[in-house]
């Protein structure tokens, strides 16, 4: 498998990259623990999970760290072959200091996580979300702390828009802090608001690593117009992780599911493989219930989409209105 650069950051990482959101429920400990492993066998290097990751059994206020001790036991004795992200920032209980990007709770909650992967460094600590009651200052100078005490490597961002990215890399400049070489966003060929963010995160050496490329199976073939969710589906056993099943979804589902038909490739595979192949791209944060999904994301890398195929279904699925180019219009 060949590997990718992380954005600015000189790690390398393959281009798919092992997600856990579900570890603890559905995926149980034991499966979990066997499902990393068999996923490095097979080339894998990086691991993403979060503080607040437990599965479906996830509640307001819960705890969390679940997904993080999961992993943590499966890299003990493979630490050094892996490239691990986890996040902070989303509540870990019901107190006002128990969520957020204040230093006081970054720090508290880097430590935690320390214990639960049972390493001493993080390879990649990502902000989770925007924290509108937190300076962005005041987060980045927590994370600039982190790196100096030499618990994390790097930083990233999640679910920030270019802008936000944008004041994170001039307060970095600014003070001399380490730069976002990172930015994890939900999208997918049904998700395209972050696309015009692309070309900036391009231009400054952020390497994107989406999530929700297959938007929670639906692009994998597995749902259909009018017909009712599978057994042990996620629509099935978590039906508010899932979008609602309308005509214009089942419209741009068609779309992707012809494309693929067309050149006898597997949904899920194409859908990977349209994703991968957007700007900027560094890694595919996939989840698994098991070692066969983990395969069809790897056999995606070998997919070749016709050229024609992306404005075909730009037509399907148009990502957000773009300023036209004066030059060229």
């Amino acid at each position: 498998m060949q590997l990718r650069e992380l954005g600015s950051s000189g790690l390398l990482v393959s281009p798919i990259c092992l997600g856990s959101m579900t570890f603890g429920t559905p995926v149980g400990e034991a499966d979990a623990i066997r499902l990393v492993h068999e996923a490095m066998d097979l080339g894998i290097n990086f691991v993403d999970t979060a503080n607040v990751y437990e599965g479906y059994d996830r509640y307001l206020g819960s705890p969390g760290g679940t997904a993080e001790e999961i992993v943590g036991k499966a890299l003990k004795d493979r630490r050094d072959y892996a490239v691990l992200a986890t996040k902070v920032c989303a509540p870990v209980g019901l107190g006002p200091q128990d969520r957020g990007l204040s230093a006081s709770h970054i720090l508290r909650e880097l430590d935690n996580s320390l214990k639960r992967l049972q390493t001493d460094y993080i390879d990649l600590y990502i902000i989770h979300w925007p924290d509108k009651h937190t300076p962005l200052e005041t987060t980045m100078a927590a994370l600039n702390q982190a790196v100096q005490s030499g618990k994390v490597r790097y930083i990233g961002a999640s679910n920030h828009s270019a802008a936000q990215l944008c004041e994170m890399l001039w307060l970095a400049d600014k003070n001399g802090w380490p730069k976002v070489v990172s930015s994890q966003i939900p999208f997918s060929f049904l998700r395209r608001e972050f696309h015009n963010d692309l070309p900036f995160c391009e231009k400054h050496s952020i390497g994107v690593t989406p999530y929700q490329a297959l938007q929670g199976g639906l692009l994998t073939g597995k749902y259909h117009r009018g017909e009712s969710a599978p057994a042990h589906s996620r629509a099935a056993e978590k039906p508010a992780w899932m979008w609602e099943f309308t005509d214009e979804v089942f419209d741009r589902v068609e779309g992707m599911a012809a494309c693929a038909a067309e050149i006898g490739v597997p949904m899920a595979q194409y859908t990977l493989a349209w994703t991968l192949a957007q700007t900027a791209m560094s890694s595919l944060v996939v989840g698994a219930k098991r070692i066969e999904q983990v395969q069809d994301a790897i056999a995606s890398l070998d997919v070749e989409i016709p050229a024609e195929h992306y404005e075909k279904l730009d037509t399907v699925s148009p990502p957000p209105w773009q300023q036209p180019d004066p030059i060229r219009s």
